[in-house]
């Protein structure tokens, strides 16, 4: 029988990853009720920050592997480079491992450099590992077509070893600059017409301005909020909605970041629901409070009529839900309740729904066909390559407009930051503008 001292490296950290989750799993059952909520806040974090730091050790093996192993068994090992070389990668790896734990100790009014770099290097991980499974995949695949009895000399198999490494380093420091680049710049204003079945003439032009996955935390602080807000207020929408993450940390460790969203000023109302990162917080209920304090109404499974300027007459349905992680995560008096959320919500005047996840959505039009339109988020539109394939098969939405039916649209927004690593490939962060026209 092997013992856990003779497996590998890989298997260890596999090993050291399980252990984390089975803790996870006896934290939030058999110890929820004996653990006071702010250290059990503390505790889940934790946890998450080493199961992440445990799988990202197989990963951080195998980049080891590729890119200075392979150099240190030929003769650039004796290069005065190949130390330099060690330390950076090392550094590069630290800093991407350090990230998860920027959300324990480094969250305030601005974002620290250190966060800044460490969820860079993170960022940099995601994609100098898929170039090198990605390549190495290739060339295991072109080994076995070719044939066996050609032989190749040792300096052109030296060559390509170290060509490899070299390569994908370099498309990985391209892209990550290219990333930050997009990132940096102010989110797009998209607008966007959307027809609304049974939506009175009176308010046929309506504005709806949709933020979504703003992300305040390590990396996104009040600058980046503010420039935000004034570029909603720039567009003078009618209602303003937030459909969830909006923070990754909890109140008392970021709330200067958030007044910005006190100048908020929409006629028809500001309104928030939640989403899986509130929940993430353990601190939802002070969320509200807060969002309250600046006008900004959070909808909890609930509704309001949004009434028609023009006539006291005409009105439809706001509706908004629970994120659904709030089950998975036993959140105590949340969860998505659609039924309580659409209470005298009928199909005689238009409804509009906010969900942050696309799975909401789908689950709702299942129990409610008769909502006319879902405004959700969550997605990132994959927010940068390649995590945008997953992003894609994961949820039944993507990113934009879909009909769904004869009268139904949803539209799920990239959000309008970034999560954590402040990068963007294959995405942009976008404020949306919706026109609604009667139909």
């Amino acid at each position: 029988m092997i013992s856990f001292k003779q497996l590998p490296l890989e298997a260890k950290a596999a090993v050291a990853a399980g252990v984390v989750f089975f803790s996870m799993m006896i934290s939030r059952t058999l110890l929820a009720e004996q653990l006071a909520f702010g250290t059990q806040r503390w505790l889940r974090r934790l946890q998450m920050a080493l199961f992440v730091n445990a799988l990202m050790l197989i990963g951080s093996l195998y980049i080891w592997r590729c890119i200075v192993t392979t150099f240190y068994r030929l003769s650039a090992a004796n290069s005065y480079c190949f130390m330099p070389w060690k330390i950076a990668v090392l550094t590069f790896l630290g800093l991407a491992h350090s990230s998860f734990f920027t959300l324990l100790f480094l969250v305030a009014e601005e974002p620290y450099f250190f966060s800044l770099a460490s969820y860079t290097c993170l960022g940099a991980y995601i994609i100098l590992i898929f170039f090198l499974f990605t390549l190495g995949s290739v060339e295991q695949v072109y080994k076995l077509l070719v044939s066996r009895g050609a032989k190749t000399s040792g300096i052109n198999k030296g060559s390509k070893t170290v060509m490899k490494p070299v390569l994908v380093v370099m498309v990985t420091v391209a892209l990550t600059a290219l990333g930050l680049l997009n990132a940096s710049q102010p989110p797009a204003v998209t607008s966007v017409v959307i027809p609304v079945h049974k939506l009175p003439l009176s308010m046929d032009g309506l504005k709806v301005v949709l933020l979504s996955d703003i992300h305040l935390g390590p990396t996104v602080g009040k600058t980046k909020l503010a420039m935000v807000v004034q570029m909603v207020k720039a567009l003078k929408p009618d209602i303003t909605v937030i459909v969830g993450d909006l923070s990754d940390s909890e109140v008392m460790a970021i709330r200067p970041a958030v007044e910005p969203l006190s100048e908020l000023n929409s006629p028809l109302g500001n309104y928030f629901v939640t989403g899986n990162h509130e929940y993430y917080t353990s601190d939802v209920n002070s969320w509200f409070e807060l969002l309250k304090s600046f006008n900004i109404h959070p909808l909890h499974n609930e509704n309001v009529k949004i009434f028609s300027p023009r006539s006291s007459d005409d009105w439809f349905c706001l509706a908004g839900v629970d994120d659904i992680e709030a089950q998975v995560l036993r959140y105590s008096g949340h969860g998505m309740d659609l039924k309580k959320a659409l209470v005298d919500c009928n199909a005689d005047h238009a409804i509009v729904l906010l969900a942050h996840q696309p799975l909401a959505a789908k689950w709702a039009l299942q129990d409610r066909p008769d909502i006319n339109l879902i405004l959700s988020g969550h997605t990132h539109g994959g927010q940068i390559f390649p995590l945008n394939a997953g992003a894609y098969l994961l949820n039944p939405f993507f990113v934009g407009l879909y009909k769904v039916g004869q009268s139904t649209f949803v539209y799920v927004s990239p959000g309008t930051m970034y999560y954590g690593i402040p990068m963007r490939l294959g995405s942009r962060a976008e404020i949306t503008e919706i026109i609604l026209r009667s139909s």
